[in-house]
């Protein structure tokens, strides 16, 4: 396959399996409207997101040339990180769907209970001062960007692998850099198209009548979305 036709190919696969692969920009999505995230952080924490997964696996591919692994090695090797990601992705939606209803009670929603029915800890958290309740919305407001990164620089870009074998193999240094190149913005560019489009969809949707659930909400989405990548491939 000449240079040229390879390029168009990285372009193409970098939009379709951003596109198709809805662990590339539902959690930004979901987690801009739990935890009020402007438009621009965002897309800012997408774009920081999308540098992390691309640049994973550029690494890998070009430390696999290196080594002289076979592509069918790399694979497996994208195939275990894949693995990995979607579990990440499970634990994080099962702690945020906790943390979502440890929220649910401490704002008071389930004020109609008797006392006695809540544990200490919401009790007294009811009689915190309005800094002290805005000191901890920062905390998870502040770690949840990182803990995004983390997952999204263990998650794969299977397709990829064997785009850069090609020049590799050649010892095309340009055509290495120009195609991983290509596909990072490729990719990176249809997330941000897509958590943009996503993000002024939920303005205007159930998200914000369902306020109080939010943080439910989006832990179960991730948690299904981890369960999709785990179990059914998605």
């Amino acid at each position: 396959m000449g240079l040229y036709a390879l390029l168009i190919t990285a372009v193409s696969l970098g939009f379709v399996h951003t596109l198709l692969g809805p662990d590339h920009y539902l959690a930004f999505i979901v987690l801009s409207k739990s935890l009020k995230w402007s438009r621009a952080k965002t897309l800012w924490i997408t774009f920081f997101g999308g540098v992390g997964h691309v640049g994973g696996s550029v690494v890998i591919g070009l430390a696999g040339v290196a080594l002289g692994l076979s592509l069918t090695k790399l694979t497996s090797i994208e195939s275990f990180r894949g693995n990995v990601v979607g579990w990440m992705i499970i634990a994080f939606g099962v702690v945020y769907i906790i943390y979502g209803i440890y929220k649910f009670i401490k704002n008071g929603h389930h004020s109609h209970l008797p006392k006695f029915l809540l544990p200490k800890s919401i009790r007294e958290y009811r009689h915190l001062p309005t800094t002290e309740l805005e000191q901890e919305n920062e905390k998870i407001v502040n770690i949840t960007p990182w803990i995004l990164f983390l997952i999204f620089v263990f998650g794969p870009c299977e397709v990829l692998i064997p785009l850069v074998m090609i020049p590799a193999a050649k010892h095309d240094a340009f055509g290495v850099f120009a195609v991983a190149t290509l596909f990072g913005i490729a990719t990176i560019v249809t997330m941000l198209v897509t958590v943009y489009l996503g993000y002024i969809g939920t303005s205007l949707s159930i998200f914000k009548k369902a306020e109080k659930y939010l943080h439910m909400i989006a832990g179960i989405i991730i948690l299904l979305l981890g369960v999709g990548i785990t179990f059914f491939g998605l």
